[in-house]
């Protein structure tokens, strides 16, 4: 059965918790206060099965003061129900919603029209055109329309079959992504234990699931049980609402913002690379090193904002940033963010994240970074593998470092693993474990190898070769041991090396003496030969022809070094 998420938009009072009560016959609105008001406060969910389709709805608070609540709600949707009362219209919180619906890049969704029973045709009528002006050149430009009356019932039918026309043609949320839950619901269940809840966004989880909160210093769980859309089931997709029970976890271990996937798998940090948009209703530009509030996924993190080069954009404009987090947030490569302005709070903008665990960039490397993150924003996930491959520089990647900062499923760091090696693109210095090197790194590696075997050479023209650990400490002590052992494995197949016990030297090296080296040695051997076994003295071995007597010793060195190199 299909799965989709949808949520409501809209400003307060236009019956949003009333229209998903119409539709699933639950009223959304769980906390006593919310039900005292009169007024939805956090978010609230209910459930419907149309035919094959089964959906998740997450209705939102409409006032302002509770837009961080209807943030944590929206980033898991798939469809939106833009409701606008029939009797006000488009109001404030009609187009703070909207916005952030754009700036998530929601793609789909149909507008409702509530209370249609309080107004006559042709008010209504004036309404609507004010609606369509107000999203056109937008996703819900040429939209369904549709009015309703949750009170009477009026329209609920012909809306439960837009929406179910409308998921039809959602694309289905990837299964073998890396599981990730984003936590916006946390209690606890007498006899049970903790239990979170959230929309699963990507992958799966199974019962009995080995998992970790992120980010909570490594904080790992077991998942005792999972509920879908409150049934309980042995596993859950992405796309469903889920509940998973925690085995020994503390209901104040837990918190809304927090995410719920396979231990060891992803990495939280405190700064991300990003593509941000200024809404054409920022009323001032946002300047370099701003403090704003960063909303992605069910997590609120403050932060503040870097640009490369510029010192400020301006409404409606886009700029690479970086992002730097007050407290570290788990990420990956596409997902979409909101941010408000520090204070006053409101929406201003907001973005996709490019890269979650860059490093802290230089404003003087400024056109650097924004050509490598447009390059990266730019690449399709096989791509972005190669390109984090290549930044990774003489380092390498492990296919864990690949998944914790891609995202990616093992399969797919694999098919990319092989195309790039094929490509010539990268070295496989290990195969179990994967570990990569970009074929720059590993030439430049080589490149120092080479060099540094050279110097020695001249340096000590003697010695028949580098000691094997001096060279590894010299160039690769900050290195993993696997790719020493490739770089000088590569270079011996190309014989560019000869690689003999714990020596290494370059292959065209050979033990040579010098003309004043190579006369004392003649000298000595016609002397020796002489003397048959009699001893020589210092003063006979530099008898006429004059040598220098710093060239005995070494002409003896040599003489022996010279012989072990030509039986080798």
């Amino acid at each position: 059965m299909k799965q989709i998420i949808v949520g409501t938009a809209g400003h307060i009072d236009h019956g949003k918790t009333a229209l998903v009560k119409a539709l699933t016959g639950v009223d959304a609105d769980r906390l006593k206060e919310e039900k005292e008001r009169g007024i939805t406060i956090d978010i609230g969910f209910a459930d419907l099965t149309a035919g094959d389709v089964h959906f998740g709805f997450v209705d939102v608070p409409g006032h302002e003061r509770f837009v961080k609540n209807m943030l944590a709600g929206a980033h898991g949707i798939d469809l939106v129900m833009l409701v606008v009362a029939a009797d006000e219209g488009v109001m404030p919180q009609t187009r703070e919603h909207f916005d952030i619906c754009r700036l998530l890049e929601v793609k789909s969704g149909l507008v409702v029209i509530t209370k249609s029973d309080l107004v006559d045709d042709e008010f209504t009528e004036l309404v609507e055109a004010d609606v369509a002006d107000f999203v056109a050149g937008s996703f819900l430009e040429g939209a369904p329309v549709v009015r309703v009356s949750s009170k009477t019932g009026v329209g609920i039918e012909e809306l439960k079959k837009a929406l179910s026309l409308l998921a039809a043609r959602v694309a289905e949320r990837d299964q073998h992504a890396v599981a990730r839950l984003p936590i916006d619901r946390v209690f606890t269940i007498k006899g049970f234990g903790t239990v979170v809840t959230g929309t699963l966004i990507a992958g799966r989880i199974g019962s009995g699931d080995e998992l970790e909160l992120y980010p909570s210093g490594g904080r790992r769980s077991k998942a005792r049980g999972l509920q879908v859309h409150g049934h309980a089931t042995q596993q859950a997709f992405a796309g469903e609402r889920t509940a998973v029970n925690l085995q020994g976890i503390d209901l104040d271990e837990v918190s809304r913002g927090q995410v719920l996937a396979p231990s060891g798998r992803l990495k939280a940090a405190s700064m991300i690379d990003v593509k941000l948009t200024l809404l054409k209703s920022s009323p001032r530009p946002l300047r370099n090193r701003s403090r704003v509030h960063l909303h992605i996924g069910t997590a609120e993190v403050l932060a503040r904002v870097i640009f490369p080069q510029s010192n400020e954009i301006t409404a409606g404009s886009s700029s690479f940033a970086q992002l730097r987090l007050e407290s570290p947030a788990l990420t990956l490569p596409g997902d979409h963010f909101i941010i408000r302005s520090y204070s006053p709070t409101v929406t201003i903008g907001g973005g996709t994240v490019v890269d979650s665990l860059p490093q802290k960039h230089r404003r003087r490397d400024g056109a650097a970074v924004i050509a490598r993150l447009e390059t990266l924003a730019a690449a399709g996930v096989s791509e972005r593998i190669a390109l984090f491959v290549e930044m990774a520089g003489e380092s390498g990647m492990t296919l864990s470092d690949i998944a914790a900062r891609s995202g990616s499923p093992d399969d797919l760091i694999a098919k990319a693993a092989e195309t790039m090696t094929k490509s010539r693109r990268a070295v496989a210095a290990s195969l179990n474990p994967l570990l990569l090197v970009s074929r720059p790194a590993f030439e430049e590696l080589s490149k120092k190898v080479r060099a540094m075997l050279k110097a020695f050479h001249q340096k000590s023209p003697l010695e028949s070769g580098m000691g094997r650990e001096e060279l590894r400490e010299r160039i690769f002590s900050h290195l993993p041991q696997e790719i020493f052992r490739a770089v000088i494995s590569q270079l011996s197949e190309k014989n560019e090396i000869v690689a003999e016990k714990d020596l290494i030297r370059l292959s065209t090296h050979r033990v040579a003496l010098s003309a004043d080296e190579q006369a004392a040695k003649d000298h000595l051997a016609e002397l020796y030969a002489r003397a048959d076994l009699q001893p020589i003295s210092l003063e006979d071995a530099i008898a006429p022809p004059p040598l220098n007597s710093a060239s005995i010793p070494r002409a003896l060195s040599g003489s022996l070094r010279c012989s072990s190199t030509a039986e080798n």
